[in-house]
């Protein structure tokens, strides 16, 4: 599989909050992030977020 690289505006303080429980809880945050996004995508949740 090949994978893309994304430029995203985020907030810093969710940003900052987020990569902190990735390290504690030692998650790589893009794969969460990908994880996330495809759960959405195969549940076809719209404007859930």
């Amino acid at each position: 599989m090949s994978k893309r690289k994304v430029t995203l505006s985020i907030d810093n303080k969710i940003y900052s909050d987020f990569q902190k429980y990735c390290d504690e809880n030692a998650i790589v945050m893009s794969k969460k992030i990908e994880l996330l996004m495809k759960k959405i995508v195969s549940e076809g949740k719209k404007n859930d977020y």
